[in-house]
Order: C-alpha cells, then sequence, then structure tokens
C-alpha cells in the first residue's frame, strides 16, 4: 500500500504564497496520478490539481494562473506552489495518489489547512 504524508499548510494573508509537499511511501508499486484537492466546511472535496506521470498538468479554472504543480517521479513526491492566495482558497487541502500494485487504487493524504486572511 501507498502512504501519503503532506506538509507546508499554514496561515497567510491574501495575496501571499504556500507551497505545499507531499511524500508517498511503500514499496512495489508504480504512481500515475497525483493531485491535490480541497474541502471546505459544508462543501464538497474539489479538485485543485493534478499531474500525470508523464508531467501532464491540469487545473481547476478557480486557480489557474496561481498555482503550479510539479513531482518528482524518482522520490515520489508532489508539490502544489499556491501564490496569489485568496481567502476562498482558505480550505483543507489532501494530497492523492492514483497507483497500481496488481490493481488502481486511491489514497489520501491526512490533509493540511491552509487558512487566507483578508
Amino acid at each position: 500500500q501507498v502512504q501519503l504524508v503532506e506538509s507546508g499548510g499554514g496561515l497567510v494573508q491574501a495575496g501571499g504564497s504556500l507551497r505545499l509537499s507531499c511524500a508517498a511511501s511503500g514499496s512495489g508499486f508504480r504512481i500515475d496520478f497525483m493531485g491535490w484537492y480541497r474541502q471546505q466546511p459544508g462543501k464538497q472535496r474539489e479538485l485543485v490539481a493534478i499531474i500525470s506521470s508523464g508531467g501532464s498538468e491540469n487545473y481547476a479554472d478557480s486557480v489557474k494562473g496561481r498555482f503550479a504543480i510539479s513531482r518528482d517521479n524518482a522520490k515520489n513526491t508532489v508539490v502544489l506552489q499556491m501564490n496569489s492566495l485568496k481567502p476562498e482558497d482558505t480550505a483543507v487541502y489532501y494530497c492523492n495518489a492514483v497507483f497500481w500494485l496488481g490493481r488502481t487504487y486511491n489514497a489520501w493524504g491526512q490533509g493540511t489547512q491552509v487558512t487566507v486572511s483578508s
């Protein structure tokens, strides 16, 4: 199985930046996609950004031009660089990995709080 550990959340003023990191541990797996989702109180979890093993990126419209996702396949890590943060970006951010270990599995991190003050 794959375990995901996130770091980098916190409190920042509007217009500021934060960098979220996620590391996958385990053995014998191949990670196809890594991504970040977020969940605001009373709302469903939503996709923020996702990146394939080949480097193809997709972003939610609300973060395009402000957030950037990157990954290191050799280290099984993914980073979300968040710039020009807005109060509406406040949420719990979750790392996600879609990986192959005999079949396709879905793994989630524990979540990290991002709070943007106005």
